[in-house]
């Protein structure tokens, strides 16, 4: 039986987990702001339409925060439009850019400055969305949490109700094996990194290997030789 997050890091890197090294962090094109726009558009939707839509705004040369503030919201509608619900999202990308040339300026203010009350308050922004853009846009030391993350838990027996809940379960497991963490690879990982690819290894996995709500408990228990 899983006992800590720790355990099921070392049973993800025992499967070669992570398969892709796009990046160093997982997120393609993480540190840079295609993370704000892929963590709004991504929600819903798979990350292949994400990567569809952000072609498209790179294409119509409305890819940043301070072009998609300023153009039109039905180019940028026309653009996301394979995310899926691409007028909601398009109403809420401009806002959310808008929101961040007002408050901080530049792109690298925001990564400075940003903390997660302000993004949360922002529509459109979840708990996951805000993490993710943290972590993945802003190097913060910052878990995120996914619904694959709470299925593979509750696989395993931890019936957790809250985001914040599973959230602190994972960082648990992993700050007090720390040193372990470190000795399994082999260096000094910084913590964002750490968060950003444990991540992407469950993700990774549970789109391997779980379908739907149901997990095959034995099954997966020898996948992971855990």
């Amino acid at each position: 039986m899983l006992q800590n997050s720790y355990e099921l890091l070392l049973g993800l890197k025992k499967m070669g987990y992570l398969k892709s090294e796009r990046d160093p962090l997982w997120w393609p094109n993480s540190s840079t702001e295609e993370v704000i726009l892929g963590a709004l558009l991504t929600q819903q939707t798979k990350w292949e339409k994400v990567e569809l839509s952000l072609d498209n705004l790179r294409k119509a040369g409305i890819g940043t925060l301070e072009t998609i503030a300023k153009a039109d919201i039905r180019q940028i509608a026309a653009c996301i439009k394979p995310s899926g619900f691409y007028n909601t999202k398009a109403q809420r990308l401009q806002l959310l850019c808008q929101h961040i040339i007002d408050t901080y300026g530049t792109f690298e203010s925001f990564q400075e400055e940003v903390d997660r009350e302000w993004l949360l308050e922002q529509k459109g922004i979840g708990m996951e969305s805000a993490d993710s853009i943290l972590c993945y846009g802003c190097k913060r030391d910052v878990f995120v949490v996914d619904s694959y993350t709470g299925r593979l838990l509750e696989a395993f027996g931890y019936h957790l109700e809250s985001y914040d809940e599973i959230q602190e379960w994972m960082l648990e497991g992993l700050e007090e094996n720390f040193d372990k963490v470190q000795a399994l690879y082999g260096k000094e990982i910084p913590r964002h990194q750490l968060y950003a690819r444990m991540h992407g290894k469950i993700v990774e996995f549970a789109k391997a290997y779980i379908r739907g709500k149901k997990v095959d408990l034995v099954q997966l228990t020898q996948f992971l030789g855990i």
